[in-house]
């Protein structure tokens, strides 16, 4: 990778997000064969947490151990980061203790600034405006089950969070025709739109009517109704999503052998029923895994 960083998926060309893919599935092949691939040995990841999680944690910390490092978990409450030590002093003294960070946070400004700062990799393991690990295990398990990427329809239904902009951007940048639906008030973020406007023959829509962002999708994406820092707004957003369910009826129109995904956790029989979660269980779960596999690639593409 030229990039020193994986702050953003607009930050990286469409070679590079490929290079992080093709490792990807030689270190799960290597992993579920038992076959050594301590790459980062001796290295220290620093994993800052302004927001809980399940999956980011687990899969940063084992993967560090698989590659052979060593990950140490920061939070606001256990460190001065939550009693208001700058970014860059943070950045500054922790890059001389470790080689590389991950962060999840609320501002995107944040982990661009911890990247602008410090001497190290910077990782963004999630932040309002973009959630490039997530998309990248999702594009990796998209073509673990279509043997490809270029040419699929790539559908998301819902919120026009991060979950929203990386998929625009990761799915434009692999070649993917993509569609959002999202409600007015509600759309992804003006400059990832006006990215996908850059993309010569993008095949890109957005649109507040689920059905046609659905019609003939190869793969439909869903995400929560209220993210977190947004559980506030919950009985607004429930009223505004009011259609935006992925349902049988919604998997009517997408192609017979449409895939699911589904970042996690979910709320069932909210944003997707429990009969279509149940029924694609499977590919929401290997893509659940990827996390891990997509991570180690990063992590070894940077730190190594």
């Amino acid at each position: 990778m030229k990039n020193k960083h994986l702050l953003k998926l607009l930050d990286l060309s469409r070679e590079e997000i490929y290079e992080i893919l093709d490792l990807a599935d030689q270190l799960k092949y290597d992993q579920k064969h038992g076959i050594p691939h301590e790459v980062l040995k001796g290295k220290t990841l620093a994993m800052i947490f302004s927001k809980n999680s399940t999956r980011t944690r687990v899969s940063f910390e084992v993967g560090m151990f698989q590659l052979g490092g060593h990950a140490l978990f920061l939070s606001d409450s256990v460190s001065q980061i939550g009693r208001g030590e700058p970014v860059q002093d943070t950045a500054r003294v922790i890059s001389r203790y470790c080689d590389g960070i991950m962060i999840r946070t609320y501002a995107q400004q944040e982990a661009e600034d911890l990247a602008k700062y410090g001497s190290v990799p910077v990782i963004n393991g999630l932040t309002d405006f973009s959630h490039p690990c997530q998309v990248l295990a999702d594009l990796m398990t998209v073509r673990e089950h279509k043997a490809q990427l270029e040419g699929l329809k790539a559908c998301y239904i819902g919120d026009g969070n991060n979950m929203a902009n990386s998929i625009i951007v990761g799915g434009l940048k692999c070649g993917m025709d993509v569609s959002i639906a999202s409600p007015g008030g509600y759309t992804p973020d003006p400059q990832v739109l006006d990215f996908a406007k850059s993309v010569a023959d993008a095949g890109f829509t957005l649109t507040a009517d689920p059905v046609e962002a659905a019609r003939d999708a190869d793969v439909i994406f869903t995400d929560v109704w209220a993210s977190m820092g947004r559980e506030g707004e919950r009985a607004q957003r429930a009223k505004a999503f009011v259609g935006y369910q992925v349902n049988d009826a919604l998997m009517a129109v997408a192609k017979p052998d449409c895939m699911v995904q589904h970042c996690l956790p979910a709320h069932r029989e909210e944003e997707i029923t429990e009969a279509v979660f149940e029924a694609h269980a499977t590919e929401i779960f290997d893509e659940a895994e990827n996390r891990l596999h997509a991570q180690k690639a990063v992590m070894a593409l940077l730190m190594r």
